[in-house]
C-alpha cells in the first residue's frame, strides 16, 4: 500500500488557518475529489475554509489548471479548422437565452463554437433545458458527434459530460449543499475548468449583476470579471469580461419552449427584436470576433455581426445544428410542430396606469421554479411548456388593465399564483431610471 504523499486533514487544516496552498497540494486535493480519496465530509471541510479564506491568484489558477486536467482537454488541432475557438459564458439571469442566437451569430462569421452549457438551477434558466424543448435535440451527445458538429457546422450547444472536469462536478456538488457556493475562487476554478476544457482560443464572460443575478451586487460582480479574466490569461487563454444589468427581464419571454420561439424569431426577424436582448447579443458576438483574431476591432466585429444575423446565415446554422444532434431540420420554418405548448394562456394585468420603473427578477424567476419552468433540486423534471410572454420592459408605459405578461400555464391555481407574483413584482410609478446595460468591460 502506497504512502499518502499528504494527509487531507492537514492540507484542510492550512487553508483553514489562512496559509497558501502549493501547485502540488492542489493537485493532490483535486486528484481526491476525481479517485474519491477525499471522502465528501473532507472535501466539505475543504470547501468551507476554502471559503472563508479564499484563494489567492496563483492558487485560483492552479485549482482551474488542475480541474481542467482531471478528465478529457479537447483539441481541435486534428480537424483542420478554418478559424479560431471561442466561446462565451454568463452568469446566468432570467430570460438570458443570448447563447442560443450567439453561437451560430459568430459562426456565421468565421468562428467555431463549443459551447458546454448547464441547466437551470434556482431562479435562473438553464440554456440546455430550452434547447430539451426541441424533439428530438440530443444535449449530451457522443464525443465525435459533438466534435463533428463543431466542424461541420460551425457552433454545438451541448452538457457537460463525466469526461469534463470530473473533479468540478464533484466539488460543485458539494459546495451545493454546504453553503460554500459563494466563493469568488472557487466560482471562478469552476467555470474557466469547465471551459478551457474546451480547447479555447478566446473566451468572452459575461458577468449579470443586479437583483436577478447571481452577483447581486456591483462590487461581487467586479470580483467575479477581474478574478476569471486574470486567471483564465494566466492560464494561456485570452479573456474578456462584460459585467451586464440583470434587473430586468431580457427579452420578452421567460421559460423553456417560449424562450427557444423568441429565439428563433430573433433570428428570422431581428429588426423586430428586444432592443436590449438584440444590443448584448450583438456586442458579445463583436467581442468574441474581435479577441479571437477574426475582425480587427469591436466595430468591425459589431458590423459583421449585425450582417450574419441579417442576411440569414446564423439562422440557417442554428436550424443545422439542431439537425446534427437530433433535432428536426426545418424547425425555423415550422417551431410550433416540435415545440411544447399549453393549453391555458391568459394576460396577467396592470392593476394602475404609468410607467414600469423596476422589477423584482428574482422574485420572478422563483414564481417560474414554482409552475416547473425551472428547478428546485438538479433532479426535478421541468415543464418545458409553461412560462411567460410579452413581457414589459422598465420604461414602459401601461395603462390599467394593460398586459404585464402573457401566463403559459397549466391550471388556474397557477394563474392566480403568477399574477399575485408578478403585480407585485413588477413596480409601476412616474419615471423609470436610466437602466445601463453594460457596466463595465475587464480584460487583462
Amino acid at each position: 500500500m502506497a504512502l499518502l504523499k499528504y494527509l487531507p486533514q492537514e492540507l484542510i487544516r492550512k487553508k483553514r488557518d489562512g496559509k497558501t496552498l502549493t501547485n502540488s497540494e492542489i493537485a493532490f486535493v483535486v486528484q481526491g475529489m476525481t479517485d474519491m480519496s477525499f471522502s465528501d465530509s473532507q472535501l466539505a471541510a475543504f470547501a468551507m475554509a476554502v471559503y472563508l479564506n479564499g484563494l489567492n491568484m496563483d492558487e485560483r489558477v492552479s485549482l482551474t489548471l488542475n480541474m481542467m486536467n482531471s478528465g478529457d482537454v479537447l483539441s481541435w488541432h486534428d480537424l483542420d479548422l478554418k478559424g479560431p475557438v471561442v466561446d462565451k459564458h454568463s452568469t446566468g439571469g432570467v430570460g438570458d437565452k443570448v447563447s442560443l442566437m450567439l453561437a451560430p451569430i459568430v459562426a456565421a462569421c468565421g468562428g467555431y463554437v463549443p459551447m458546454i452549457s448547464g441547466r437551470g438551477l434556482g431562479h435562473t434558466g438553464g440554456t440546455l433545458d430550452k434547447l430539451e424543448s426541441i424533439a428530438g435535440y440530443n444535449a449530451m451527445p457522443e464525443y465525435d458527434l459533438f466534435r463533428n458538429t463543431v466542424k461541420e457546422v460551425g457552433c454545438a450547444i451541448i452538457g457537460q459530460t463525466e469526461r469534463f472536469a470530473p473533479a468540478d462536478q464533484r466539488l460543485y456538488s458539494i459546495r451545493d449543499v454546504t453553503a460554500t457556493v459563494e466563493s469568488v475562487g472557487m466560482i471562478t476554478s469552476s467555470i474557466l475548468s469547465k471551459k478551457l476544457a474546451s480547447g479555447l482560443d478566446a473566451l468572452v464572460m459575461d458577468v449579470k449583476t443586479g437583483n436577478g443575478a447571481f452577483c447581486s451586487s456591483y462590487e461581487m460582480a467586479q470580483d467575479v470579471a477581474k478574478s476569471i479574466a486574470t486567471v483564465a490569461s494566466n492560464a494561456g487563454v485570452p479573456t474578456r469580461c462584460l459585467i451586464t444589468d440583470m434587473n430586468q427581464v431580457l427579452g420578452t419571454t421567460v421559460g423553456n419552449a417560449v424562450e427557444i420561439h423568441e429565439c428563433i424569431e430573433f433570428l428570422k426577424n431581428p429588426s423586430q427584436a428586444d432592443t436590449r436582448l438584440l444590443k448584448i447579443t450583438l456586442d458579445l458576438a463583436a467581442h468574441m470576433l474581435e479577441i479571437s483574431g477574426i475582425t480587427s476591432d469591436i466595430e468591425s466585429g459589431f458590423v459583421k455581426a449585425k450582417e450574419a444575423l441579417a442576411n440569414g446565415s446564423a439562422a440557417e446554422i442554428f436550424e443545422k445544428m439542431v439537425s446534427a444532434l437530433g433535432g428536426p431540420n426545418d424547425l425555423i420554418t415550422s417551431p410550433y410542430k416540435y415545440l411544447p405548448a399549453t393549453t391555458m394562456k391568459k394576460p396577467i394585468v396592470a392593476k394602475c396606469s404609468g410607467v414600469i420603473c423596476s422589477m423584482d427578477v428574482r422574485e420572478i424567476g422563483l414564481s417560474m421554479v414554482a409552475i416547473k419552468a425551472g428547478r428546485v433540486k438538479s433532479t426535478d423534471p421541468i415543464d418545458h411548456a409553461v412560462g411567460l410572454t410579452e413581457f414589459v420592459q422598465v420604461g414602459d408605459s401601461v395603462s390599467k388593465g394593460d398586459t404585464l405578461a402573457m401566463a403559459h400555464i397549466r391550471s388556474n391555481s397557477e394563474y392566480d399564483m403568477l399574477h399575485k407574483k408578478l403585480t407585485q413584482s413588477v413596480v409601476i410609478g412616474e419615471v423609470a431610471p436610466e437602466s445601463p446595460l453594460t457596466y463595465d468591460i475587464l480584460s487583462v
